[in-house]
């Protein structure tokens, strides 16, 4: 299968766009996770629903609520581009976090319910030892957690390659820029005779889809067996 120009663009571009959306997330997501599953607070409700509210409502709201506060004229973006010329709306990087937000409920909620299924005596027995919360987690904690992690990344990135509604809404379709696989595929199905280059990257989307389904699968068991 031999990919055209345009094809492969959007390919890489998906490829890049998910890999970031991995290495941004995961910090926060390693710590969102342990605040829901070892703390108890007042607000936890609130916090757990507004991480998992990418998953319930519409992509394109979150799209437009990113439009409405990272675009050059909200109040983020335009502290970001004044004080740091960074701006998100309209290019590749406003895609990444149109994706984290989308996909990082996914990676939250992997590592959390590991987390709370993780036996605790050992990190127990090591903080009677003297052992700092910090050094507990990071030789005890951190290792056993590593079957969810990379699931959660799995998860994380498999969610970004199909990401839609939210990234077209903020960063608009802009090949070489935003025109990620699923937001390609679209604007093929509307020319005349670009049904087969659509075709193509559909089956590249499906195939990636069941390569992440069966890593994950390679690392259920071992989630399943965290003591």
């Amino acid at each position: 299968m031999i990919l055209s120009e345009f094809e492969l663009q959007a390919l890489l571009l998906s490829l890049k766009v998910g890999f970031w959306t991995v290495v941004l997330s995961l910090p926060f997501a390693l710590l969102i996770a342990w605040i829901l599953a070892r703390y108890q607070f007042y607000g936890k409700f609130f916090l757990d629903g507004l991480i998992h509210l990418p998953l319930i409502i519409p992509p394109v709201v979150i799209g437009y609520s990113l439009l409405t506060l990272f675009g050059k004229q909200g109040v983020i973006g335009n502290f970001l581009y004044n004080w740091f010329d960074i701006t998100l709306i309209f290019n590749w990087k406003g895609a990444v976090l149109a994706s984290a937000i989308m996909a990082f409920p996914l990676m939250v909620r992997t590592i959390r319910i590991a987390l709370e299924t993780l036996n605790f005596e050992t990190e127990i027995a090591a903080r009677t030892l003297g052992a700092t919360p910090f050094d507990v987690f990071c030789s005890i904690t951190l290792p056993r957690l590593v079957p969810a992690i990379i699931a959660g990344m799995i998860l994380s990135f498999a969610r970004s390659l199909g990401e839609f509604g939210a990234t077209i809404t903020f960063v608009s379709n802009i090949p070489g820029q935003t025109q990620t696989l699923p937001i390609a595929i679209y604007s093929l199905t509307q020319k005349i005779g670009g049904e087969e280059a659509a075709w193509r990257l559909s089956i590249i989307c499906i195939i990636i889809a069941f390569l992440a389904l069966f890593l994950l699968e390679a690392f259920k068991n071992k989630i399943k067996n965290l003591t």
